[in-house]
C-alpha cells in the first residue's frame, strides 16, 4: 500500500496495487483537483474509486491487483469510478489448488503467548463464564427471557462474582420442521455447539413441548443426560408458563454456585479459536481493518491458535486467492463446492451474489461484492487453509480455517460459536452495533472519522494505518487486545450490554 499524494495541495489517494487501474480516494477528491498525476472530473468521496487511466468499456477495473467489475462504459481518466460505469458478470478464475499452502512455523509452548482463562473439564479453554438459556422453538422464547429477567432483577448475581451472566438466547425457529431434513440437523448443531461453547458454565434448555425440534430427540442425538449444569424442560409437561419459570429459576440458582467455583488460569493462546467478522464495510476496510485483522490472525496461527474466517457470500470473487492457499485439494475443492451452492441457492430464490453490497456498502465507496470480497478476505491473513467447515460444525483444526454461513453478521457469527469460539474480532467502516454472548466481540474501526463518533462502540482505530502506521504494527496491537480481552477485560460491546438478540441460527430449508 502506498499513499500516492500526501501534500497539502493535493487530496490523499492509494495506489494498492501496480497492476491497478483505479487509485483509492484517502480524502475527498473535489472537481478540479489534482491526484496522482490525473484531474478528477467530479467529485470523488473519501473511501471511493477514481480511474487512474483511460477505461474501455469492458476492460477489467482492478484493485488491490484483481477484477473487481467491468466498464459499462468508456471511463477517463479521473472519473469517478461506482455503480453507474462499473458492472459485474462471470469471468475464468484460477483455483489453483494449494499452489501458496506451506508447512507454518509454530513456536514452541514456552514461546507461546498466554491467558488467562477458564479451563473446563473436557479440556477446553473458556474466556468467559456464562449460564445459556436456550430455546428449542419460538414458542418457549418468553418464558425464556422471563427466566433470565427475574434472575437478574433479584440480584443475586452478585454473590457470584465469577458468573459473566445469565443470557436468555432465543430464536424464531424449531416448529414445523423435519427432524430428518437440514433445519433440524443445523439447529441441533447449533444449539449443541453454545450448549458446549467454552464460555458457558451451565446451560437451561427451555421448549413448548409439541414442536419439530424436539428435546428428548436432541438430547437422544448426542447421548446428553442431566447434570447439574445441564438441564431441560418443556412447557406443557411442566404446567404452564408460570410453572416452567419458576422451574428455570430454580434450576438456574441450583446451578449458579457450582458454575460460580472456577478461577482464571495461565492458558497458552493455542487455545484460543477467534470468530473474523466484518460489518457495515466500506472503501478502507480492505486497506486498514481487515488486513490489519488478518496481522494479528498470523500471528495468532504462530502461537499455534485458530482463526475462523465465514461469511460466504463476501469471498466471493476472492476463493481463488484462499484455494491456492489450502492445505490440500481436498479442503480446496471443499471450499469451491460450496461457492456453487451459493451460486444456486440465491438464483432458485430469485437473487444474485452481487446483491450482496448494502446501501451503505456503496455510500463507504464499495461497488461490487468482488470488490467486497477481497477486502473481506483480508481478515484471513496469509497463512495455509488447513480446513472447511459446514455451518456450525465443530472446529478441531488448528491455524486458518473457513466455515460456511451467510454474510449477515449475527447469522454467521452464530454458526462461528457454535463451532467453538471463545473470541470473536468483528471490523466495521460504517459502523456496526454489535455483540456476542457468551463470546465477546472486539469492534476494530477502519477509519479515524467512525472510531471517533461511535468510540463508545469501537476498541480499537484502524484508521490510523492511513496516516502511516504499519500494517504489522496494528495486527501486533489487535493481538494484544484479544488477548486482554480473553483474560476478562471487557470489550466496548460489553460494556453497553450487546448480545442477547445476537443469537440467530441460520434458517436454510423452508419455512412450512
Amino acid at each position: 500500500m502506498k499513499i500516492v499524494e500526501t501534500s497539502a495541495k493535493n487530496p490523499r489517494v492509494i495506489r494498492l496495487n501496480s497492476a491497478d487501474n483505479i487509485v483509492v480516494a484517502v480524502d475527498n477528491v473535489e472537481k478540479g483537483k489534482e491526484a496522482h498525476g490525473v484531474i478528477a472530473t467530479a467529485r470523488v468521496p473519501r473511501g471511493h474509486k477514481m480511474a487512474a487511466q483511460a477505461i474501455a468499456q469492458g476492460e477489467p477495473i482492478r484493485k488491490f491487483g484483481q477484477i473487481i467489475g467491468f466498464a459499462k462504459a468508456p471511463i477517463g481518466p479521473g472519473d469517478w469510478v461506482h455503480e453507474h460505469n462499473v458492472e459485474m458478470h462471470e469471468f475464468a478464475r484460477d483455483y489453483a489448488y494449494c499452489a501458496d499452502a506451506k508447512p507454518e512455523t509454530i513456536l514452541p509452548l514456552s514461546q507461546q503467548a498466554t491467558f488467562e482463562g477458564y479451563r473446563r473439564a473436557n479440556g477446553k479453554a473458556g474466556t468467559r463464564n456464562y449460564v445459556g438459556i436456550l430455546t428449542s422453538v419460538n414458542c418457549s422464547a418468553s418464558a425464556s427471557k422471563f427466566m433470565a429477567e427475574e434472575i437478574n432483577r433479584s440480584g443475586i448475581l452478585k454473590d457470584y462474582p465469577n458468573i459473566d451472566g445469565v443470557v436468555a438466547l432465543t430464536q424464531a425457529n424449531g416448529c414445523v420442521i423435519d427432524y430428518r431434513g437440514v433445519i433440524f440437523d443445523t439447529l441441533k448443531r447449533t444449539s449443541w455447539g453454545y450448549a458446549t461453547n467454552p464460555n458457558m458454565g451451565g446451560v437451561v434448555m427451555v421448549g413448548l413441548g409439541c414442536e419439530g425440534f424436539q428435546i428428548p430427540r436432541f438430547k437422544e442425538a448426542y447421548n446428553v443426560t442431566e447434570s447439574d449444569t445441564f438441564r431441560t424442560m418443556t412447557i406443557q409437561e411442566t404446567g404452564g408458563t408460570k410453572k416452567t419459570v419458576d422451574a428455570g429459576v430454580a434450576a438456574i440458582r441450583d446451578m449458579l454456585p457450582i458454575v460460580n467455583n472456577v478461577k482464571r488460569e495461565t492458558i497458552p493462546a493455542s487455545e484460543l479459536l477467534l470468530a473474523l467478522q466484518c460489518g457495515g464495510s466500506d472503501g478502507y476496510s480492505g486497506i486498514t481493518a481487515n488486513p490489519a485483522l488478518g496481522a494479528a490472525v498470523d500471528i495468532l496461527v504462530r502461537h499455534g491458535g485458530t482463526a475462523i474466517l465465514s461469511e460466504t457470500p463476501e469471498i466471493y470473487g476472492a476463493e481463488h486467492l484462499l484455494t491456492r492457499r489450502a492445505a490440500n485439494r481436498e479442503v480446496g475443492e471443499k471450499l469451491v463446492d460450496i461457492i456453487h451452492w451459493w451460486e444456486d441457492y440465491t438464483k432458485r430464490n430469485q437473487m444474485e451474489m452481487n446483491n450482496n453490497p448494502s446501501p451503505g456498502n456503496k455510500l463507504g465507496g464499495l461497488t461490487t461484492i468482488l470488490e467486497k470480497s477481497l477486502g473481506a478476505a483480508a481478515k484471513g491473513g496469509s497463512t495455509t487453509m488447513t480446513a472447511v467447515y459446514r455451518y456450525a460444525e465443530p472446529v478441531t483444526a488448528k491455524g486458518f480455517v473457513f466455515m460456511d454461513t451467510p454474510g449477515y453478521d449475527p447469522v454467521s457469527a452464530t454458526g462461528q460459536v457454535a463451532g467453538g469460539a471463545n473470541i470473536l474480532a468483528f471490523t466495521t467502516g460504517r459502523g456496526s452495533a454489535y455483540g456476542c454472548k457468551p463470546t465477546p466481540s472486539i469492534k476494530l474501526a477502519t477509519n479515524t472519522p467512525i472510531y471517533e463518533r461511535m468510540i463508545d462502540d469501537m476498541d480499537i482505530n484502524c484508521g490510523d494505518i492511513l496516516d502511516g502506521v504499519a500494517i504489522e504494527a496494528k495486527g501486533k496491537e489487535i493481538f494484544a487486545k484479544i488477548l486482554d480481552v480473553a483474560s476478562g477485560e471487557r470489550s466496548k460491546s460489553e460494556l453497553l450490554g450487546y448480545g442477547d438478540n445476537e443469537y440467530v441460527p441460520w434458517q436454510i430449508g423452508a419455512t412450512m
